[in-house]
Order: structure tokens, then sequence, then C-alpha cells
């Protein structure tokens, strides 16, 4: 019976130990309740896809974001919200993907804090219209859903159809979710040169820079957001490309990946995100900013390049365009040679 005992004990160590070894515990799961899959690595939540509905948010998005120790690198609010946040901007929500002019329409703006009849006119919305495949392992999460692009608050045409795959992975103190979507014009489509999209994160308040002064920010619509100092303590967010551009200077500046890096209590957090080299403009500009909007536009070549270059890019009906992105959450440091290692995706 000992004997028994210990061979079972044996057995369970080595089979930990490969796990250990070919990968952690990744699992994907639904719940149609609260319109979210959740994304667990060890018993440790990464994230949601959560898709509320237009009623509430203009797109899906992955919110929260978490370190490996299960420390939030995203902004609570409004769904989650904390003391001493910024409550600006509320079309910032975790990490999601789309664009400020696409045939006139503002895709990324669109919030449920804009009048109804405004939305009508001037606004797009990302309407999820399915999960395609849910797949758990231990090397790896997938997760497949569609979307489809509609002007007019989502009353209008149908403008493009989305498939985006999401992959996750986990290694140690390292967490990597990479996204592809897939957009598919259902018309003639024009994606004006603008400063506002693409790929995007909005960061927890310890991630932002430290605040020296208050600031108006205004979309293309004339809508202005106040974003006001704030207290700077344990505010320690600094950014850093991989063409040695630091601070708030990497606003408006081309490079292969971005590095965020600060911490939150004793916790040293790092997040990168990484440009695949088949993306439209690669590298691309940063839309990177010290309040803690952390994202990567492709499309916005004349703001940044202060009109010296100009891209207004077009799809015609029936043509399809992919963007890759890649998002490495290390709770520690990385250096720039480990985050070139992870370029290859």
């Amino acid at each position: 019976m000992k004997t028994s005992i210990v061979l079972t004990t044996i057995f369970i160590f080595m089979a930990l130990s490969m796990q250990k070894a070919t990968g952690q515990s990744i699992k994907l799961a639904e719940d149609k309740a609260s319109h979210k899959v959740s994304v667990t690595i060890d018993g440790v939540l990464l994230t949601n896809y959560f898709f509320p509905g237009e009623d509430i948010l203009k797109k899906a998005v992955l919110f929260p974001i978490n370190t490996a120790n299960g420390t939030p690198i995203t902004r609570g609010w409004p769904f989650e919200p904390r003391g001493g946040e910024r409550i600006d901007h509320p079309h910032h929500v975790g990490m999601w993907l789309n664009y400020e002019d696409v045939n006139g329409y503002d895709y990324w703006n669109n919030s449920t804090a804009i009048k109804p009849e405004d939305r009508l006119k001037k606004y797009g919305t990302i309407r999820h219209t399915g999960i395609q495949k849910i797949k758990s392992s231990n090397k790896k999460g997938e997760l497949v859903v569609t979307a489809d692009w509609i002007d007019k608050d989502g009353t209008g045409t149908l403008t493009a159809k989305e498939t985006t795959t999401y992959d996750f992975f986990g290694k140690g103190n390292q967490r990597i979710i990479d996204r592809t979507t897939t957009l598919e014009a259902q018309t003639d489509l024009l994606f004006k040169d603008v400063k506002d999209g693409m790929f995007a994160i909005r960061l927890a308040r310890q991630l932002e820079h430290p605040s020296t002064q208050p600031d108006v920010f205004t979309d293309a619509n004339g809508i202005e957001t106040k974003v006001a100092k704030l207290d700077n303590k344990g505010i320690t967010g600094k950014y850093r490309s991989s063409e040695g551009v630091e601070g708030d200077a990497v606003w408006s500046t081309r490079g292969k990946w971005v590095n965020l890096t600060g911490k939150i209590g004793e916790e040293d957090i790092s997040v990168v995100i990484i440009d695949h080299p088949k993306n439209i403009g690669y590298p691309t500009y940063w839309h990177a900013r010290g309040y803690g909007l952390f994202s990567a536009n492709p499309l916005g070549v004349k703001v940044f390049s202060k009109g010296k270059e100009e891209l207004n890019f077009k799809l015609n009906k029936g043509q399809k365009v992919t963007f890759k992105y890649r998002t490495v959450i290390t709770s520690g440091k990385i250096s720039d040679e480990d985050i070139n290692k992870l370029t290859n995706f």
C-alpha cells in the first residue's frame, strides 16, 4: 500500500514537472451571462474577452489585463473603477483595435457618452457577431471571434467584416497576447490619414508618465477632453522604443516596438507592444501618450510626420487587410535583447 502511494506521488510530481517544462496550464471559458470569455493561466486571470453589447461599449475588448501575479496593467474605469484614476476618454477600455475615420465615420471615439443624434451622424460601431473557436492547452490558448463594422452608430452600412484570432501564452513571469485581425471590405473603404488608431491599450494609473501640467485633447470631431494634473505619488511609467527614444518623445516616432516600464506597488512591470513586419507602414508610428494611452497607428502618417508624408489607405469591396500585434507583459524587467527575440511571431 505504501509502495502504491509513493509511486502515485512520484507520478503526480513527474506530471507536474512535465507540464512546467511544456508550458503553463491555459484555460479559456465562456460565460454567456456575463458576455465574456475568461483566460486564466495556472488559475490566475490573464484577461477577459469582453463583449457587453453596443448599448454599453461600442466594440469588444480585452479587459482587464493582468500580470502573472494578477496585477492589472489596464485602467479600471469605467467598469472596475479604482481610486485616483483619470476618468477621461470613456472609449479607452482595456485593449482594442479600431480607427478614427473609415468612410467618414469615427469608430475609435464612439461611446455612450456622446449624444445619440451625433453618434448617428459621425460614429461607427463594431458589433460582436460570434465566437468561432475556443481552445485551451498547456502550450497556448486560442480564441477566434468575428465582428461587423457598421456606420451610423450601428444602424447604417456594413462597411467591413472582421475576423480576429487571439493567441495567449504563458511562461514563468511572462504573458504574451498575439492579436491577428483581418478586415474584409463590404464596400469600397477609405481609411483617412488621421491621428487616433489603431491597436491600443489604456494603462493603469501607476504606469502613466508623471503629469506635470493639465492638458486638453481634441478628437477629429472637435470634442475636447480635459486631462488634469493628478497626484504623482507612485506614478512611474516610462516609454522606450526600439530606436532608443524615451519618455513622451516616443509619440509620433516610428519603431518596431515600444516598452512601457514602471512599478505597481513593489512589482516591476514591463508592457511591450511589438509591430509585425508584414503590417502596413512597418515600422509603425506610435500614438503613445504619457497619460496612459499606449497605441500603434500605422495609418496616421500625415499627423505624425508633420505633413511630410501622407497615407490614405484604401480597400476595394471584397479586398482584405490584416493587422498583427504582439503584447508582452512581464512581471519584472526585460532587456532590449530579450524583446528582440520575441519579434518573430
